[in-house]
């Protein structure tokens, strides 16, 4: 270890950090330190710093003068407060919390009530003057400890509990009373010494400093690692430790502990949100154990805590400037804040609440932009459940309803743990993760799961929470429904729900059915495609924040947004979702049904005349999808892709022409034309087609292929200006690995257009480019593009290139366990690989533009629709991204938010 490490300040005290802080002391970390310097009533406290994590995962040990620190921060502490860790007669007790700089699900829990031992409980009883609070602390804190950082099996310590609570014939565990408490903490001690091979620590400081060590070990915990490949958090970040004073919400009813939102992260909705538990402390509120109180209801219980909450509240948001989520707890009548952080909210609530925040002046539309992302946008354009299904008797069966806690309309099978929820969901099968309530074990399982659903548990609880962060459909507190875990079923009344039984879950009303529920468009679809009627954008409030929001990025922009289209049908959708042009159309999808056998007779053709003929039949048809798609996007850009497909897509299967011809040749039924074409095919058999003769190769092999295409389009435009159109056509020359390729076709394609214009007497210009899809070809664009005119990125091609990889065939084999293990976060195929793929982008694009400055640019592989994809695209300087019709307004949001991102410095 370096002296610079050793010589880090590894710990900050609450009154020296802020929220700017954050890579720091996290975000737990950051935002007690805010809360204190802004004045508001935090129990005092101490972080150690997300460096310190990072020293000790990096050697096995703390950083040498990490303990001291913390010695010198617990003594001020001690001082402040007038008395000492776990002293025996008045205790000083501690929670020790993790606290990454990204809220983290899969982190470890959090350890309250460190300190007490044995001897402090009876001076923690004393001073009180409660001995069921002192014992009720104990017990959590050995519950807590021996699960998080003794590794004890958690069910152990909630089945001692059951046990306890039915023993005494009572339902909620305040109804224990001291005695029956005492006689729980000598169980739980049991349980820790055979389960953990060791007593239940006595000295305060050691369970202090075991717990600073659990945080930092929890970093690199499998549901850590899960939860960040999901979120795409870099794994280096470590995490800070969060060791703040104890306030006791369990001191009776004048005592509390609750969550609070500034607006309804469910619908964005400003009011009064949150959950309220009296006598209870820490995650009682969010673990669903017991059912809470609306936070409205606070008021009546504890009207001079309400106000104090409402007042602090509104100085969170408007400091903050965003909705925010908030832990507190009152001791005794006495308000403390606990936490705060930019709360987590569903997709609506994120539109709604980014316009409503720039209407109250507090944010510009730029900052609006980064409030929202398009993967919410996404999440808003899912279908929904048909209302009018759900009334018809016999359809479906509702069989309860719940807490509508995080919107969507989830189908599946019905599964009661993680572990089936991932083995179902690996094999195909949507599912429906259902359970009295969650916790971060069950973290991989609710990634897996199209919906959650549990019967305890409120809008603040682990599933609500962690399924908005998700984008996850959930619906919580469904308290009729009751759910058998160990029998693997649920019962509402007569009616019993099986493992594997199809439900159906409406996280906008927090319905329940039993069978699969119709689903119909999404409004904010319709609104895209221009099916609303007039007026209801401003009827519908999520719409109409849509619709400022698209306005907000469609104003920002530089990059254009294209369509990845074939026919007008697609075409006409795209420019109905806002496509200001095709960037790729696929002549191959042209090529479907009886066109199949006529390019088959193209390719197997044995003399010039058989050529002709072929090439006469497929011209007339060419030009007429050309017209209607030049027609659909009159006025815009139309980039048409040359014939790409591998050679054997149009030749028939070798093995069926096989078995065919041997069949008849057994039955002296010979068939001439099969032998021929069976001799044909493997004269072109190749073993791995998708490197071999396909794209610009296949026009430079099969002589007048891409002339008729070529000559098609000519003619198309020429018919469509002679009708007033404005057709604006490119053509696209496909998988060119160097110049010398893309020459030769350039220059038999300069003949047809000159022959189509003396032949019609319209002026065309139409631009020649070429698709990069090829290392070489993006190692030479400086040499090709002397003979482009315009660039379109193939990165579907070029990451298989690339990496070796087959898009077709890699999910399929070893691409999950490289997931599993870390090697990539995200698939290089779903968003860019921006050192490898990207690299070779960036220098295209700057050697291109070397060579031929007004070189236009694009990219039409998919990852012109992957929202992280598309800011690097504007990074680089492309001037548009083509996508498939659907993710056209994703595209059109993230090119906005990159460029208010960049502050607009290019103007390009």
């Amino acid at each position: 270890m370096s002296d610079h490490v050793d010589r880090q300040k590894f710990v900050y005290d609450f009154t020296e950090g802020n929220r700017e802080l954050k890579d720091l002391l996290g975000g737990k970390g950051a935002n007690l330190a805010e809360m204190t310097n802004l004045g508001l009533p935090v129990p005092p406290g101490f972080t150690i710093t997300t460096e310190a994590c990072k020293g000790y995962l990096a050697n096995g040990e703390e950083p040498a003068a990490l303990r001291d620190e913390v010695t010198a921060h617990l003594d001020a502490l001690e001082k402040q407060m007038g008395k000492k860790l776990g002293q025996g007669n008045d205790p000083l007790l501690v929670s020790v919390r993790s606290g990454a700089k990204f809220s983290m699900p899969g982190m470890m829990d959090t350890v309250l009530n460190i300190g007490l031992s044995d001897k402090s409980v009876q001076g923690l009883a004393k001073q009180a003057g409660d001995d069921r609070f002192a014992w009720d602390s104990y017990r959590r804190l050995i519950q807590m400890f021996g699960k998080t950082v003794l590794g004890v099996d958690g069910e152990l310590f909630e089945d001692a509990l059951e046990a306890a609570k039915t023993a005494k014939k009572v339902t909620v565990d305040t109804d224990l009373e001291a005695a029956d408490l005492k006689k729980l903490v000598t169980k739980f001690k049991k349980i820790v010494k055979t389960e953990a091979g060791r007593d239940f620590p006595q000295d305060p400081r050691e369970q202090m400093d075991l717990a600073i060590e659990a945080v930092f070990n929890s970093w690199n915990t499998d549901r850590a690692k899960l939860y960040r490949r999901q979120e795409r958090i870099p794994g280096d970040l470590g995490t800070a430790v969060n060791v703040c004073s104890m306030v006791f919400g369990n001191l009776g009813p004048d005592s509390g502990t609750g969550v609070a939102f500034t607006r309804d992260p469910a619908s964005g909705q400003a009011g009064v949100y949150g959950d309220y538990l009296q006598n209870a402390q820490g995650e009682d509120v969010v673990a669903g154990i017991r059912n809470t109180v609306p936070l409205a209801e606070l008021e009546q219980i504890d009207k001079k805590s309400y106000d104090q909450l409402m007042e602090i509240m509104t100085t969170l948001e408007n400091h903050y400037k965003d909705l925010c989520d908030i832990e507190f707890t009152i001791e005794r009548g006495q308000l403390w804040m606990l936490q705060t952080r930019v709360g987590k909210r569903t997709a609506g609530a994120a539109f709604r609440i980014a316009t409503q925040l720039v209407d109250q002046g507090l944010i510009d539309e730029a900052e609006a932009l980064q409030r929202v992302n398009g993967a919410q946008l996404a999440q808003l354009m899912f279908p929904r459940f048909d209302d009018t299904a759900t009334s018809q008797e016999g359809k479906v069966e509702k069989i309860g309803r719940g807490i509508a806690a995080s919107p969507g309309a989830a189908v599946g099978k019905a599964v009661f743990d993680s572990y089936t929820a991932v083995k179902w969901s690996r094999s195909g099968e949507k599912v429906i993760l259902i359970r009295r309530e969650t916790n971060p074990d069950d973290l991989d399982g609710m990634i897996a799961a199209e919906g959650i659903l549990t019967s305890r548990g409120g809008k603040t609880s682990h599933a609500a929470v962690v399924a908005r962060g998700m984008g996850k459909t959930c619906v919580c507190g469904a308290e009729d429904l009751e759910v058998d875990t160990k029998r693997r079923r649920m019962t509402v009344g007569d009616t019993v729900v099986e493992e594997g039984d199809v439900v159906s879950i409406d996280g906008s009303t927090g319905k329940v059915y039993l069978g699969e529920v119709p689903v119909v468009p999404s409004p904010v679809v319709e609104y895209f495609e221009g099916r609303m009627h007039a007026g209801a954008e401003e009827a519908d409030e999520l719409v109409a924040a849509v619709h400022r929001i698209m306005s907000f990025a469609d104003g920002k922009r530089r990059l254009r947004v294209r369509a990845n289209a074939d026919n007008a049908e697609d075409a006409l959708r795209a420019r109905r979702f806002g496509a200001q042009g095709i960037g790729l159309c696929r002549t191959e999808h042209m090529f479907l049904g009886e066109r199949r056998e006529m390019v088959e007779k193209l390719i197997l053709a044995d003399t010039e005349n058989e050529r002709e003929a072929a090439l006469k039949d497929l011209l007339p048809l060419q030009k007429k999808d050309f017209v209607e798609l030049f027609e659909a996007m009159d006025g815009l850009p139309v980039t048409v892709r040359l014939l790409d497909p591998p050679l054997h897509e149009f030749l028939p299967d070798i093995t069926e022409l096989s078995v065919r011809v041997a069949l008849a040749e057994s039955r002296k039924d010979s068939n001439e034309n099969d032998l021929r074409l069976l001799q044909a095919v493997h004269r072109l058999h190749e073993q791995n087609p998708m490197l071999g003769l396909r794209g610009v190769r296949l026009g430079l092999v099969i002589p007048g292929l891409f002339t008729m295409q070529v000559r098609a389009i000519a003619e198309a435009a020429a018919e469509r200006k002679t009708a007033k159109g404005d057709p604006r056509a490119e053509i696209m020359i496909p998988l060119v690995g160097t110049v010398q390729e893309l020459e030769i076709v350039r220059e038999d394609a300069e003949k047809v257009i000159a022959e189509v214009q003396e032949q019609t007497g319209v002026e065309l210009k139409l631009a020649l480019g070429t698709m990069i899809e090829l290392p070489r070809a993006a190692l030479t664009a400086g040499q090709i593009a002397e003979a482009a005119e315009f660039f379109s990125f193939g990165t579907n091609d070029l990451t298989q290139t690339v990496w070796g990889f087959s898009r077709d065939d890699v999910e399929a084999s070893f691409f999950t366990a490289y997931l599993e293990k870390g090697i990539f976060g995200v698939s290089p195929f779903e968003t860019i690989d921006k050192d490898g793929v990207g690299s070779l982008v960036r220098n295209a694009v700057q050697a291109g533009r070397a060579t031929r400055p007004d070189l236009k640019l694009g990219v039409c592989g998919e990852h012109g629709g992957d929202p992280e994809s598309v800011h690097f695209f504007h990074e680089v300087g492309l001037d548009y991204v083509s996508c498939s019709p659907f993710r056209i307004p994703v595209a059109r949001l993230e090119a906005g938010r990159a460029a208010a991102e960049s502050k607009g410095s290019d103007s390009r």
